[in-house]
């Protein structure tokens, strides 16, 4: 998701994202399909999230 996507939705669902929390991860969009590098991508920015 990019930072675009996070405006967008709670643009168009105020109601529904008001007390979500939602997380730009800032992976560019430039991986195919399961690529152990996105998975590193993914893993790495979402632990940092997570601790």
């Amino acid at each position: 998701m990019e930072t675009k996507h996070k405006q967008r939705l709670m643009a168009e669902y105020p109601g529904e994202m008001r007390f979500k929390e939602l997380h730009v991860l800032d992976i560019p969009d430039n991986y195919r399909f399961m690529d152990p590098e996105l998975i590193d991508e993914i893993v790495a920015a979402v632990d940092a999230i997570l601790t």
